[in-house]
């Protein structure tokens, strides 16, 4: 009985111990050496493998740099001091980048009217397939939050009123959302900016206020009233240049529609 517990227990320990020996063998044969540039370098990323640089994570972008394939600039969550400190590493010149946050460009959700009842995958880029998606206006968000899910830091939250919130502490410009929103809803402005636009749709404003509560309808108030001319109505949409804006906030006074969002 004890032989037959016994002799099992020996032999797995002895299979055990064989390719632990073949394995640690392997390993030393097979050892792949990192580059100690790519090691210096990958210690100064942010680890996040968020993939917005273009490259299989942070490990394949600091090799694309050490081999001068990639820029520094690419990687967007980067600081400035770690972007100082690979720029050191490598050799090269630093310039410091406008730190920018990512905005949502519609004010729809439940204030914009549905056009029929959708049932499909909880997903914007599935309901987008489908006539556009279920919202009224073509250029409104469509509230699964594919923005949220991809975003590596949680910076973005779905709110009540069924529309994706920036938290721009969280915030590192990775420009997932950007990519990730079928209905190109998000744009990276400069964070020290506190004004801008909270609509996407170019219809006319008698078409916009049939489809939504909240969208800009091109009344050019705020055009109007801005000192410095940093915005303008084209294309019956409100755009703010943001190299002229002076965060004044007369154009958010004025806003009818209330479109105009302040962070």
């Amino acid at each position: 009985m004890i032989s037959n517990i016994v002799t099992p227990l020996l032999v797995m320990t002895g299979l055990g111990l064989f390719f632990g020996v073949v394995l640690a063998y392997a390993l030393k044969i097979l050892k792949i050496e990192v580059n100690p540039t790519v090691f210096k370098i990958l210690s100064k990323l942010p680890g996040s493998n968020c993939g917005a640089c273009g490259k299989a994570g942070c490990a394949g972008f600091a090799e694309a740099l050490k081999n001068k394939e990639a820029m520094l600039s690419a990687c967007l969550v980067s600081n400035d001091e770690a972007r100082r400190s690979i720029a050191e590493i490598l050799g090269v010149e630093f310039n410091p980048k406008i730190r920018t946050t990512a905005v949502s460009l519609c004010n729809g959700g439940k204030n914009a009217k549905d056009k029929y009842a959708y049932n499909g995958i909880k997903s914007c880029k599935a309901a987008s397939l489908v006539f556009g998606g279920q919202k009224e206006c073509g250029f409104g968000c469509l509230g699964f939050g594919d923005c949220a899910r991809v975003c590596p830091f949680g910076a973005i939250k779905m709110t009540s009123g069924g529309l994706p919130e920036v938290d721009a502490a969280k915030c590192t410009a990775c420009g997932n959302c950007v990519r990730a929103c079928p209905k190109n809803l998000f744009e990276l402005i400069p964070i020290e900016r506190k004004y801008y636009v909270k609509c996407s749709s170019m219809d006319t404003g008698n078409i916009v206020i049939k489809a939504c509560k909240s969208g800009c309808i091109a009344c050019m108030k705020c055009e109007k009233v801005c000192p410095v001319g940093a915005i303008k109505v084209e294309s019956n949409l409100s755009r703010i240049n943001y190299l002229k804006c002076q965060d004044m906030g007369k154009c958010f006074e004025v806003c009818p529609t209330k479109v105009i969002a302040r962070r």
